[in-house]
């Protein structure tokens, strides 16, 4: 794929992991507190009132009850989670890097992550992709009146037929991390219409349905995290609605040592008792030492305390333009024996 498929032009470094503020589905007096980025180490974030993270944060034990079934097409086991990524590595094609994984976890990836432009024809068979693997396409949006008035219904049609060709179940990410300021689809950038977002998700899905591309399962993806914060813009009133989601993802990368529950805490408990959940996009920063190595492993034991989590999908690559970090997880040998770790868990054995 091309750039652009891996990153929006015109955006800076932190607009392009989303790094703005905040979240819903929770009360709006607890907006606040959770919605600002953690500078914590995982210690502090655990003990410390008062440094962007709340002082209570929810512990797995006050989880709420998690779904036991759905996902559409591609459908939820319980006590397993499907481990996959976006795998883009430096001077290899996505087989040859499908292959050196497969060499270091011992096993293939489950789900394969690809980004296409509203513009592109997506794909009717990925390159690389294992046999078992479900491809996650992750289709860029566009204003939403360019949905709703109709005028992209041939090319949304086009899209379902492309993907029904496909000889295997596919995640859908339309539209992803509409709740940021920084892309064409968000809701910030669309007259602060959350109404008009969800009317072309359903338009999206309508059209789908029609085509009878049954084989399509819907992942509903907002960021950790809101830009800006407003009742507009959070997740409650950015919901397509049951009937229109089969997977709720999030986006979350550990940037500022937040942990996991501080990025993947509010919607696991906001959408857990309703829908499976998918960290559709997520990683670590390496700020030396075994810093990268742990936190995979904190984020590996959050997934086990959090059943409701059906998948799991990497950020895995240093090609990721304007980027100085790189995200693949063989960054060290503690990082890559962590990550081996992870993936070797009954819990990923989805």
């Amino acid at each position: 794929m091309s750039p652009s498929h891996r990153a929006p032009r015109r955006l800076t470094r932190r607009h392009l992991l989303g790094m703005a503020g905040g979240l819903a589905a929770v009360p709006v007096v607890a907006v606040a507190a959770q919605q600002v980025r953690s500078d914590q180490s995982a210690a502090e974030a655990t003990s410390s009132p008062g440094r962007g993270v709340p002082s209570a944060a929810p512990s797995a034990a006050a989880a709420p009850k998690v779904i036991t079934k759905g996902g559409g097409s591609v459908p939820f086991k319980p006590g397993h989670a499907l481990l996959g990524s976006y795998l883009s590595l430096d001077g290899r094609t996505a087989t040859q890097s499908q292959a050196l994984r497969r060499e270091q976890l011992g096993r293939d990836e489950r789900i394969v992550h690809v980004f296409y432009d509203w513009a592109d024809s997506l794909p009717t068979a990925i390159d690389g992709i294992p046999a078992k693997a479900v491809p996650l396409v992750s289709w860029r949006g566009t204003a939403y009146d360019d949905i709703t008035s109709g005028r992209s219904d041939d090319r949304i049609a086009r899209a379902a037929r492309r993907l029904k060709r496909q000889d295997r179940p596919v995640l859908l990410r339309w539209g992803w991390e509409m709740n940021g300021d920084w892309y064409a689809w968000g809701a910030a950038r669309n007259g602060q219409d959350p109404e008009a977002y969800i009317a072309s998700w359903r338009r999206l899905h309508d059209i789908f349905a029609e085509e009878k591309a049954r084989n399509v399962s819907w992942v509903w993806s907002p960021n950790w995290n809101s830009a800006p914060i407003e009742d507009w813009n959070t997740y409650q009133a950015l919901y397509p609605g049951d009937k229109y989601v089969d997977w709720v993802g999030v986006s979350g990368y550990n940037l500022h040592r937040e942990t996991p529950d501080t990025l993947f805490g509010p919607i696991y408990r906001a959408f857990a008792a309703r829908k499976p959940i998918m960290i559709s996009e997520v990683g670590s920063m390496d700020r030396g030492g075994r810093t990268k190595a742990d936190w995979i492993t904190l984020f590996a034991d959050w997934v086990e305390a959090h059943p409701a989590v059906g998948g799991v999908v990497w950020f895995d690559t240093d090609t990721h333009p304007g980027y100085a970090e790189k995200w693949r997880i063989d960054t060290d040998a503690a990082s890559l024996a962590a990550y081996v770790a992870m993936a070797k868990r009954p819990r990923f054995s989805g």
